[in-house]
């Protein structure tokens, strides 16, 4: 029996970025909750504001540890090509100095650490972010640009074919085959659409701005970072 929505909800839910996508959303809706009755309802928003900060809070716990995901990531799999282990080693390490510095950003607003380290540690883990955003981008657009070139090759090369029994089967491969680069291509979309959004945040964060830093346009790309994480990790 094939898994329904409550099953595959489960199943989301009990990895790490699952919980992590799900308290984004808590977190950035809360946010746009509290901007929009600020004014007139301030009970209402400063319990937004007191979710808003829980989940972030929350969020920094759930990724203890996460700084060495990238680490593996690079000794396991740093890429096909030479462009992309280029890529993938910088991008993994701003998301390396991210991490970690968050882990310290988070022990100080519990106050475990100074208080006085936030600032700081938010602006270095920021910036690792920011780094880490481009370059990822940059190498999901070359992967995008190459798939669509095999694709096209692909295509033309069906178009070529016969008729044939033998050239009938090799039709069905070539589907196959377009399917999975596809498939490729709309992960990688989300998975732009999510680095884009989060570098958003990001540089809100390392210069501060009234576009970046408007509780709408936060509010907004955080969302669309979780909802393109839940699609990309909600089980198929």
């Amino acid at each position: 029996m094939s898994n329904d929505t409550l099953d595959k909800l489960v199943i989301f839910l009990a990895k790490r970025d699952g919980i992590d996508k799900l308290v984004k959303t808590f977190q950035y809706v809360s946010k746009l909750v509290h901007w929009r009755v600020e004014s007139a309802r301030p009970e209402i928003a400063h319990r937004a504001k007191q979710w808003e900060v829980a989940s972030g809070l929350s969020r920094k716990a759930f990724r203890t540890g996460r700084f060495l995901t990238g680490l593996n990531a690079l000794r396991r799999n740093p890429g096909p090509a030479q462009k992309f282990r280029a890529l993938a080693v910088l991008g993994n390490a701003g998301e390396m100095v991210y991490f970690f510095f968050d882990h310290i950003l988070w022990l100080s607003r519990i106050g475990v650490l100074d208080a006085k380290l936030a600032k700081k540690m938010s602006f270095i883990s920021a910036f690792g972010e920011s780094v880490g955003y481009v370059f990822f981008i940059i190498s999901d657009f070359i992967a995008m640009h190459e798939g669509l070139r095999r694709e096209r090759m692909l295509l033309k090369a069906a178009e070529e074919g016969g008729g044939e029994k033998k050239e009938v089967v090799k039709l069905a491969e070539v589907g196959e085959k377009v399917g999975n680069i596809r498939e490729d291509r709309v992960m990688r979309l989300m998975a732009v659409a999510a680095n884009v959004a989060d570098l958003v945040i990001a540089v809100a964060e390392i210069e501060p701005n009234p576009v970046c830093c408007h509780a709408v346009t936060l509010g907004i790309s955080g969302l669309v970072s979780a909802w393109a994480g839940w699609y990309r990790n909600w089980p198929s």
